[in-house]
């Protein structure tokens, strides 16, 4: 560990980085890329091993962050040729450097013939995935490879609060899997016990190829091949050894893994699976069949184990994750086998591989409707302090749960106390006004720095304008508000921040069609394939139900490019007046100074203004106070990195006697109707 610190810590690449600056560099692509929302561009990460800088041979860990497309297309063990900014690496990852790249990559060969082939497996999975719902297709590769690229955040995001994420990377349970099929089909055809293991070790090195050796295959990996000489020697309870030996031989070839998060809650998970689950399942044999108590061993006991380390890193207690594991367990077999099994099919012959991964949807259909139920249930998971302390703390509570469980009259008083709790808790969900409040006419969802707007239309039926740049904190606010049916998606403008969260709004619900600005590049209908996209021109009026929209900006114009800067894009937002009977707002997307001067005499008198551009400096005063609104909203992330909302426009909107609201302090912001007005209800 030591030496490799050394390593990445001093040197060229090293050098570089504290100066910042600017070089030529060739480097071996290790990691797939993954691409992020970013503003404007998606934002591409990948790791690689750093060959030659200028005057120097290196051979050193680095980070790379691009934002050319056609960064994603690399393989691991492709060499490329790169230009950047090198700076330090923040956090306590082992690297040399972080290379803000500039361009594409200049490709210098092709991959090895080993990675041409995994490669080439995990793309005809994909391809034989493709006719399953969006959903399933975005799962099961994950699931059988690990390769999430196709999955959708918000998805992502219900798996986490499940608890089930475990499920969508390549684990010891898939492994196990695999290892157990492999075992058996050489038993069915006859070979022994000498002979079965070594097929087996050839499918695991073959399985963690295509998989790509991530911390959790690498464990699994070393955990199977060591189990499998348990099994040849005769010796097959030496879980802990074998745990311990696998954590030391993986730890010496790859020192990093010491510090990876991943690799923790891995062998976390393990360890808890071979100390509390055996002894756990004794006792819940007593009183619950075999197969349930083992069921429920196996969950509680890894959810436990990883649970410090998750509220280290989260903030947050799940809940309902062992009984969403419980649930999902009976489908996570039948699709592992089904899905590893149509990988192996696929390259040979695609349409038998989409017969067998049918089947393997269906069980994965099922682990998704566990995982959204669970996810969408109240108090799925329970704030907590994050950080050392807040691990600290929950080990605390642990111990005295656990001297509570051993002594009958705690017990007893502690089953009173959560009587006593449970009741006054349902007292107050009773008395308390819930959420959405009713008749509520319009919600600026708080999903951090960017903009998602709803507007009631009828039950269960809303409009929605911009989603946010993430999927699944806008699908978490419309789930919120039973939000299922989108009449209309208004995006106004292209940038991330109001469109990357559009598959959010689509997650679950139907959306009839989506307006943009009449200056469109086609990225917003890039974002959202098989809706039909209509122009938000000038003048016109939608109407849905008793709401009426209508169209103040922008006239016409040619279209936008990546090459336009942000005030042009900003400027070219859709402007909207949205009335229903006893409710009227002014909609203004990101428009600046220039183009709020050019609305100033056309601005109607309305109850609401969301304020443009998240509050920033560019407002016109002109603009602000021709709405006439007793209501100003900002929809702003907490501690953004812009300075929003500027002082001199909070200063301005307190001028002007407006109520000013702001998502990062007040979270969802509701708007209702009320007999003398309107009324403004926090979710906080």
């Amino acid at each position: 560990m030591g030496a490799r610190a050394t390593a990445v810590g001093t040197g060229p690449v090293r050098d570089l980085a504290r100066d910042e600056r600017f070089a030529a560099a060739e480097a071996v692509v290790t990691g797939d890329p993954r691409a992020k929302p970013g503003k404007g561009r998606p934002v591409i990460t990948l790791r690689a091993r750093a060959e030659a800088v200028p005057r120097a041979e290196v051979r050193v860990p680095v980070l790379l962050i691009a934002n050319d497309p056609r960064w994603l297309r690399l393989v691991p063990s492709q060499r490329v040729r790169l230009h950047g900014r090198f700076v330090e690496p923040e956090g306590a990852d082992l690297l040399a450097a972080v290379v803000i790249v500039r361009g594409p990559p200049t490709v210098l060969g092709p991959p090895s013939k080993i990675q041409r082939a995994a490669e080439h497996v995990r793309a005809r999975l994909r391809a034989a995935v493709a006719r399953l719902p969006p959903d399933q297709r975005g799962v099961l590769p994950g699931m059988v490879v690990g390769d999430t690229s196709r999955l959708d955040p918000a998805l992502a995001e219900d798996f986490r609060t499940a608890g089930l994420t475990h499920l969508l990377v390549v684990s010891g349970a898939n492994l196990a899997i695999v290892i157990g099929a492999v075992l058996g089909l050489c038993r069915l055809f006859g070979l022994g016990r000498r002979r079965a293991p070594p097929i087996a070790v050839l499918a695991v090195l073959a399985f963690v190829v295509v998989a790509r050796p991530e911390p959790s295959v690498l464990r699994a990996t070393v955990m199977g091949v060591i189990g499998l000489l348990a099994l040849v020697t005769g010796r097959r309870r030496q879980g802990l050894p074998a745990l311990a030996a696998a954590v030391l031989l993986l730890v010496l070839i790859d020192p990093e893994l010491a510090r990876s998060y991943g690799f923790t809650l891995s062998v976390l998970a393990t360890a808890g699976l071979l100390v509390l689950a055996p002894r756990w399942r004794e006792r819940l044999a007593r009183r619950l069949p075999g197969p349930l108590a083992d069921a429920f061993a196996v969950a509680a006991a890894a959810q436990v184990a990883v649970s410090p380390v998750l509220v280290m890193l989260s903030g947050e207690i799940g809940v309902v994750a062992v009984f969403a594991n419980l649930l999902a367990a009976p489908a996570v077999a039948p699709a592992t086998l089904l899905g590893a099994l149509g990988a192996v099919t696929a390259p040979l012959s695609l349409p038998l591989a989409q017969v067998i991964v049918w089947p393997a949807g269906l069980a994965v259909g099922w682990i998704i409707r566990v995982a959204r139920t669970a996810a969408a249930l109240p108090y799925a998971t329970i704030p907590w302090t994050s950080g050392g302390l807040g691990a600290m703390t929950l080990l605390i509570a642990a111990g005295f749960a656990l001297l509570i469980l051993r002594s009958r009259r705690l017990r007893l008083l502690a089953a009173a106390a959560m009587a006593g709790v449970l009741i006054a808790v349902i007292a107050m969900r009773a008395t308390a006004p819930g959420w959405p409040p009713p008749g509520w006419q319009m919600v600026a969802c708080d999903v951090g720095q960017g903009d998602a707007l709803v507007l009631s239309a009828a039950p269960g039926q809303a409009v929605v304008v911009d989603a946010g740049p993430d999927p699944a904190l806008a699908d978490r606010c419309l789930r919120r508000l039973d939000v299922e049916d989108v009449p209309l998606l208004i995006l106004t403008h292209p940038h991330a921040d109001h469109i990357d969260g559009t598959s959010g709004v689509r997650n679950g619900r139907d959306v009839h069609e989506i307006l943009t600005t009449p200056r469109t590049s086609g990225r917003e209908a890039r974002l959202a394939p098989g809706l039909p996209a209509r122009l938000g021109q000038e003048g016109q009026q939608w109407r849905v139900g008793d709401l009426t929209l209508s169209v103040l900006a922008p006239a016409a114009g040619s279209p936008l490019s990546a090459e336009d800067d942000g005030t042009t894009i900003n400027n070219a937002s859709v402007v909207l007046v949205a009335r229903k009977p006893g409710f009227s707002a002014l909609l203004a997307g990101d428009i600046e100074e220039e183009a709020q001067r050019a609305l100033e005499t056309r601005v109607p008198r309305v109850q609401v203004l969301k304020v443009p551009h998240h509050g920033s400096r560019s407002q016109d005063p002109g603009f602000l106070a021709a709405a006439h609104a007793s209501v100003s909203l900002i929809s702003v992330g907490e501690g953004n990195d812009y300075g929003h909302p500027s002082p001199a426009t909070l200063s301005l909107l307190q001028r002007l006697h407006t109520r000013i609201h702001r998502t990062d302090q007040e979270g969802d912001i509701a708007i209702t109707r009320t007999t003398t007005g309107i009324a403004v209800v926090p979710r906080r």
